[in-house]
């Protein structure tokens, strides 16, 4: 942004000592938008004192969450807002200036892979060792168990760089492969867990059927960490084990909102360190905005 007279005294004041004085600074800043990022980092480059760096460096990060916020209210006041979209804004928290443009070329390769082994003579379990002989052994995405000390395993961006990933992420990653390809496959809200189901119609489980039908319609599940295949029967005996009856609701598929808003929830338990708190509490504001629209 071209530097006024008024930016160029705005940007003299940000190490004023007094903080009224630097908050009523820090809101004229705001006002200008991310445009005045670039002479924010220039600022930060040329200042040696840490505290000063460390203001600037706040000023910045308010830019981009209030921008994250605006963009996560479109997204989930949608009518059918897309799963992986919302896996990115997720990302962007963390990567403000990150070009979807990778993620999306990766998964599509990805996608295409698939769809080559593909044939409508394919039964679903046949279906399925497809996908997951290109997900796991030919793209070698890897997955472990949530670990609240590995936030970018959170990230979409992270999981399809580095190839590794929680449940959550992978089973992201494994649910919007299966809506390009037309497989009806989603997540579903079985307790503690977070695995996909093959539904026997897409059809219906697309137009809501109804939740205490669909737990007939499950064909068989599948755990996104390695792509291990379960039964109807093994799911029930899993929920005996923990003592929780099986109601309806945990068959039906988890809606993207819900997904995502699971995932900010998730994501917000790895800032717990009292100087990282504040995104706690930010990750778990952006999950409460997702509430508003319904899930």
């Amino acid at each position: 942004m071209q530097e006024n007279r008024e930016i160029s005294a705005l940007l003299h004041l940000i190490d004023d000592p007094d903080q009224e004085v630097f908050n009523t600074v820090a809101e004229k800043i705001l006002h200008y938008g991310k445009e005045i990022i670039p002479n924010l980092e220039n600022l930060w480059e040329h200042t040696p004192d840490e505290s000063i760096q460390e203001r600037i460096e706040q000023l910045i990060h308010r830019m981009n969450y209030r921008d994250l916020q605006q963009a996560l209210l479109e997204w989930t006041q949608q009518p059918s807002p897309d799963l992986l979209q919302g896996a990115l804004l997720v990302a962007n928290y963390q990567f403000p200036d990150l070009s979807a443009k990778f993620v999306l070329n990766e998964i599509d390769k990805i996608k295409r892979n698939i769809w080559l082994e593909l044939n409508n003579y394919l039964t679903p379990l046949e279906q399925v060792n497809v996908l997951n002989s290109m997900i796991y052994s030919y793209f070698n995405i890897k997955g472990s168990e949530i670990s609240y000390n590995q936030p970018n395993h959170f990230l979409i961006n992270q999981v399809i760089e580095s190839r590794k990933g929680n449940p959550i992420t992978i089973g992201i990653l494994y649910q919007t492969l299966c809506e390009m390809l037309d497989l009806p496959v989603f997540a579903v809200n079985v307790p503690r867990q977070f695995i996909m189901a093959y539904y026997d119609n897409y059809f219906e489980v697309q137009h809501h059927a109804h939740p205490e039908s669909l737990s007939y319609k499950i064909q068989f599940y599948i755990d996104p960490l390695q792509g291990q295949i379960y039964t109807q029967k093994d799911v029930e005996t899993y929920l005996k084990r923990i003592s929780v009856p099986p109601v309806p609701s945990y068959f039906k598929p988890l809606t993207n909102r819900r997904i995502i808003q699971y995932l900010l929830e998730e994501l917000a338990k790895c800032f717990q360190q009292p100087r990282e708190s504040y995104k706690s509490e930010e990750l778990l504001n952006l999950a409460g905005m997702i509430d508003g629209a319904g899930l």
